[in-house]
């Protein structure tokens, strides 16, 4: 199939389709700015639909639990009325231009002409850290050996490795727990690093035999055939080995994360972050601005609710890049009525 490229102006790109850039996206659409979202993902919701969309999420304003997939859901919901385009499914490479005339373009060749650009790529192109074990590939393939979580109920019954030792291996042990039919907990040393709360429910689950701790060990091989996993080998720091019967292997060692084209943009970078005005949200660069994981300032707190802030005050000032000869008012949302009919 031929694609046919996109060719978009607006007032503001949007790098990014996670939580931050949604909301931001909603926050230049309730000042009348124009804007597209364009991520590398073909789907909305970052982090949260990719890793852990039915993990709750405890500190989100008036929500004292949502998970990732409802969170995205309500931000989906909130921008709808806005009709805004995306260029999803596509990284973007490159970057021309300077504040009030950039030009970008993605892998897939569609074009924005944009007055301003704010990137919410959260920790920018990420992927797991994978275990160098012997055919992994094939297992990937049939979903035997999987790096997140997407739906708790299809791992119902089943008989589950989990390997690593941080939040994300225990917080997965307990929540599968009461699905799959055992859980080994796996981990190279012998203890874990968790919450006190977290490491007691851990225990809690052990004495009740549905979670058996395996440590100190660590992944050595996959056994099975045509993209069935039968049983995963493990060796401990002596050399000696176990045969752990699975049907699945998750292994929860973290991500390997990357700004890739971004870092090359010519504004300054700092450990896969970018340093932006904190008051603005600004960039080194006149026009581009950063929010969330991916920008950087002192006293930062990588939190969604900081980034929604962030997201709000990088649309205000993008407003006076975007349209400089327009003056802009501050307003309450419940001063400029239903969001949509304005």
């Amino acid at each position: 199939m031929t694609h046919t490229h996109s060719s978009i102006t607006t007032d503001i790109a949007i790098i990014g389709a996670g939580p931050t850039a949604l909301f931001a996206a909603f926050e230049c659409c309730m000042l009348h700015l124009n804007c597209v979202l364009m991520d590398a993902l073909e789907y909305a919701g970052g982090q949260c639909t990719a890793l852990y969309p039915e993990k709750p999420i405890y500190d989100i304003p008036a929500h004292p639990a949502i998970t990732g997939e409802a969170l995205i859901t309500a931000l989906e919901a909130q921008l709808a009325p806005f009709q805004i385009p995306r260029l999803l499914g596509s990284r973007v490479t490159t970057l021309k231009g300077h504040r009030g005339e950039f030009s970008l373009t993605n892998e897939r060749g569609d074009l924005v002409q944009a007055k301003a650009i704010i990137i919410a790529a959260g920790a920018g192109a990420f992927g797991p850290n994978r275990p160098p074990l012997e055919n992994l590939d094939i297992y990937e393939r049939t979903h035997a050996v999987q790096y997140h979580v997407r739906k708790r109920a299809d791992f119902t019954g089943k008989r589950i490795v989990i390997a690593g030792g941080g939040d994300s291996a225990l917080d997965w042990a307990l929540s599968l727990s009461e699905v799959a039919q055992h859980i080994y907990l796996l981990h190279r040393r012998n203890r874990f690093r968790g919450t006190p709360e977290t490491l007691a429910k851990i225990e809690t689950k052990i004495a009740e035999g549905k979670i058996e701790k395996i440590v100190p060990y660590q992944l050595h091989a996959l056994h099975g055939s045509e993209g069935k996993l039968h049983a995963v080998e493990v060796t401990s720091m002596d050399g000696s080995s176990r045969h752990l019967e699975a049907d699945t292997l998750l292994p929860f060692y973290g991500l390997s994360t990357d700004l890739g084209p971004i870092a090359t943009w010519g504004f300054q970078t700092h450990r896969s972050a970018i340093p932006v005005n904190p008051a603005t949200l600004e960039t080194s660069t006149p026009g581009i601005f950063a929010i969330g994981d991916v920008a950087s300032y002192p006293g930062k707190l990588k939190l969604i609710l900081q980034g929604f802030s962030e997201g709000a005050m990088a649309a205000h000032t993008a407003h006076s890049v975007a349209h400089p000869e327009r003056a802009l008012r501050f307003e309450h949302s419940t001063s400029r009525g239903k969001p949509g009919d304005n």
